[in-house]
């Protein structure tokens, strides 16, 4: 079997399942409304999917009921498409007026026919292949963005395109990034109240991180915020960044700062509040970044801003003072929940640190946080000040290594979360890599490359067969279930590898997840039950989709 057929687009629909005349396709019946009232109003139309958390409020879930508990056994491959390459592919496809629009590495995108898989258009942004040499994980993406007939990708080279989204014609292409400076773009825009905005990577190359705002019908720049403070002796960009610089110590601006905004955001129209996820800090070790310590704003932060002009409105920080690469980039879902007596807005988070976050999204109040996966470098966190509880021995910046739990890979890492309306839980690709930090003797500021400050020869896989298969033992990976109110497992399914799917749960009672082992798998969303599994030739990592077309899901 040849290596590119091992990576394949899998659309699978119910070809055996009864139709439902209560549920028959409406694309395109919401055309009069504006484009962020189409997205805003995801839930009143299930058979599409707009934007890359399907809505505004990232909840990863499907309204549509056709597929359900009792006859998913019966689903069968409709069509599948090659997307020509071996490498990884880490796309949310969107499903936009019949037409499906996904990337493959390079940025390349494709429009198919959302019922047969039929390539309509391609279009090869022509990246600049050198590029690689700046990124983390292969030259993978995210996906793209759908705005009032456009359709805009980031691409690896650090320029935000759009494209006619009817034709793939190339409608205006603009850098974002100093590409004299080792940044890159791998997470999928967002477009909101007509601003197309976009972050980047690079926090371990030495970059300092920020998010942008774009005109969608122009690309001119609205606004853009920076994460982490710049050389005060060049004056700071806005009083936040000022307010944020008394966060640090030493000469942090000369290692870049890092706190690259790479993935998550989400919207809220009601308080018109954008929310974004910041990464980790460059180096990883802040004895070195930031050597009398600091909160190091804004580092492994949620951050609430005006989609307008990109003014803060509030912060919560998950790590202070970061040394471990536990980015906050992780997948952002708004929900309202009933917590005692009231019904809460919120935003939850399950970053890398290996705490469950639920915060008000409107103060960005902590309401409550629970370990999701065992950890061992702080003990809880406290409701009152919101900060961790961290044991000293886990600060290991100028003091012996550290094995600990999370490790860079996180308790949960890019792999998108979903919350179900349905059960009221959230799903997540959860996993445990433990790592040993320690200081690395030899750190440059000036060394070209990957350069966090971290011992990386601790992290080396053992050559004595017994200590490799204790370590073999110890690294896991599941899908959790997990309840936000009680802030505890529902149900968990153990998986043979911790780097698996994305999760997507339907109003059917159904979570689809891929994983590793190169199936993709149905389960009971209140049990965990496994009801079903096709083997999709390649291992999973990215997250599915459902969508609704002449009337069948």
């Amino acid at each position: 079997m040849k290596a590119r057929i091992a990576v394949l687009l899998v659309a699978l629909l119910a070809t055996a399942c009864s139709k439902q005349s209560g549920n028959t396709t409406a694309v395109g019946k919401d055309a009069d409304l504006d484009s962020g009232a189409r997205i805003a109003a995801a839930d009143t139309t299930p058979e599409v999917w707009l934007s890359h958390g399907r809505g505004y409020s990232e909840q990863r879930y499907s309204p549509l009921t056709q597929i359900t508990t009792e006859n998913v056994e019966r689903l069968g491959l409709a069509w599948a498409f090659d997307l020509g390459t071996s490498r990884g592919i880490e796309a949310t496809p969107l499903v936009v007026d019949g037409r499906i629009y996904v990337t493959a590495t390079w940025n390349v995108v494709y429009a198919l026919d959302a019922k047969t898989g039929e390539e309509i258009w391609s279009f090869d942004p022509q990246v600049d292949r050198s590029k690689a040499a700046d990124l983390c994980c292969d030259v993978v993406n995210r996906g793209v963005a759908w705005w009032d007939g456009k359709i805009y990708t980031g691409t690896i080279d650090g320029r935000l395109l759009a494209l006619d989204a009817a034709t793939g014609r190339k409608l205006w292409d603009v850098v974002t990034v100093d590409q004299n400076k080792p940044y890159t773009i791998t997470g999928a825009p967002r477009v909101v109240k007509g601003k197309v905005l976009i972050g980047n990577g690079g926090a371990e190359f030495g970059v300092r991180g920020y998010i942008s705002a774009y005109d969608a019908n122009t690309g001119k720049q609205v606004w853009r915020f920076y994460t982490v403070p710049g050389n005060p002796e060049a004056g700071f960009e806005s009083e936040i960044m000022a307010e944020a610089a008394k966060t640090w110590t030493g000469d942090w601006w000369r290692f870049g700062g890092g706190g690259t905004v790479w993935d998550s955001m989400a919207y809220d129209p009601e308080l018109d509040l954008l929310y974004f996820g910041v990464g980790n800090g460059s180096p990883w070790n802040q004895s070195i970044r930031s050597p009398e310590g600091g909160d190091n704003l804004f580092l492994s932060s949620i951050v609430a801003v005006k989609p307008d002009t990109g003014e803060y409105v509030w912060h919560y920080q998950t790590t202070p003072g970061e040394t471990w690469d536990y980015t906050a980039t992780q997948h952002l879902i708004l929900a309202d929940l009933q917590i005692g007596e009231d019904t809460r807005k919120v935003i939850m988070q399950a970053p890398k640190n290996g705490f469950f976050y639920v915060i008000d999204r409107a103060t960005g109040e902590l309401i409550s946080a629970e370990n999701y996966v065992p950890v061992n470098w702080a003990s809880h966190i406290d409701t009152q000040t919101g900060r961790p509880v961290e044991l000293p021995e886990a600060r290991w910046g100028g003091r012996k290594p550290y094995l600990q739990l999370p490790g860079p890979l996180g308790g949960h890492n890019w792999h998108p979360m979903s919350y179900s309306q349905q059960t009221g839980l959230v799903y997540i690709p959860a996993l445990e890599t433990p790592y040993i930090y320690a200081d690395e003797e030899a750190f440059s500021a000036s060394e070209v490359g990957w350069n966090a400050g971290a011992d990386a020869s601790f992290g080396s896989l053992p050559t004595d067969m017994a200590q490799f298969k204790a370590m073999r033992a110890a690294v896991k990976g599941r899908l959790l279930a997990w309840d936000p109110v009680a802030q505890k497992a529902a149900w968990k399914v153990e998986h043979n590898s911790p780097w698996n799917g994305g999760v997507l749960s339907t109003a059917g009672g159904l979570v689809f997840q891929g994983n590793a082992d190169a199936k993709f798998v149905a389960y009971d969303a209140r049990t965990g039950k496994r009801l079903w599994d096709h083997f999709a030739q390649t291992g999973i990592v990215a997250a599915p989709i459902s969508y609704q077309i002449d009337g069948e899901q």
